[in-house]
């Protein structure tokens, strides 16, 4: 287990929301209710985030990408955290509809923040007005504010981890036209239907988010981490095909040599003799 009841318990990740505000979808991972607040069945959490955590692991392991999202402020420093810890993409600051289901246009938007940056290196910048630079200069901090962390995403993520479906209920339901898997962290009032992956869990305590992150985040490091291995052993057993390769190119050259230097002698002997029998007539 990566998890287990204690740590989850000391995280606070069984609070859930008031009665009132209860989504029935959630009833199966209700443990009981306590001066009318839900409490989560921390069992289920636990075996919810080990099944989560090994997908995501095969996910990493085939070097594919995992888009983590959480726009909420108590989510949106540990999200970032973790995510560039494993090197994967991140939304923080607001998710900018059609993010997934308009990708090339955002990815027009990326490119445009290297181009101010390309202008700012040759000196292109310097060359025009006070004003333009201003309006340059502050396309580029909000773009970097907005996309900034998803710089290296060439092209869709291969699953989306979510901090609260309901907040981000539009990046859920690009995620679904798309049919990209959803991870979610997901409470007591919200809809885990849509949701490939639920852990139910606190979504509103920084701790509770923390301990989750923490745990799918190192099977996605032992996922990097076997891929790596992987492929020093290939490249390693494709070096060790090409040795022998090169000893037959080479073999045969050799041979050659050796008939050459053997065949030395015999012509020295052969004019040896011609000199011999010349004096001798």
């Amino acid at each position: 287990m990566r998890t287990n009841f204690d740590q989850l318990l000391e995280a606070g990740c069984h609070f859930g929301h008031l009665k009132r505000k209860w989504n029935p979808a959630m009833a199966p991972y209700i443990y009981m209710e306590r001066n009318g607040i839900h409490i989560i069945d921390l069992n289920k959490t636990a075996v919810k985030i080990d099944e989560a955590a090994e997908a995501l692991k095969n996910i990493a392991k085939s070097g594919r990408k995992i888009l983590f999202v959480a726009t909420k402020k108590q989510g949106q420093d540990t999200v970032a955290a973790h995510a560039q810890e494993v090197q994967m993409p991140y939304i923080t600051e607001r998710w900018a509809g059609g993010m997934l289901t308009n990708f090339p246009t955002i990815r027009k938007a990326v490119k445009k923040m290297a181009t101010i940056d390309k202008m700012m290196a040759d000196g292109t910048f310097d060359n025009i007005s006070k004003r333009e630079k201003l309006q340059i200069t502050r396309q580029r901090e909000k773009l970097e504010k907005n996309l900034g962390s998803i710089v290296d995403l060439t092209r869709l993520p291969s699953a989306l981890f979510v901090v609260d479906v309901m907040k981000e209920h539009i990046a859920v339901a690009e995620a679904n036209r798309l049919g990209i898997p959803v991870f979610g962290i997901v409470d007591t009032n919200s809809d885990p239907s849509n949701i490939d992956y639920v852990i139910p869990a606190n979504d509103d305590a920084t701790k509770s988010i923390d301990l989750v992150l923490t745990a799918v985040c190192e099977a996605i490091r032992e996922g990097l981490e076997e891929r790596r291995v992987e492929k020093a052993d290939e490249e390693a057993a494709q070096a060790q095909e090409e040795t022998p390769a090169e000893n037959e190119a080479a073999a045969p050259k050799e041979r050659r040599q050796r008939v050459r230097k053997a065949a030395k002698p015999a012509e020295a002997e052969k004019v040896a003799t011609a000199e011999v029998e010349e004096k001798a007539e």
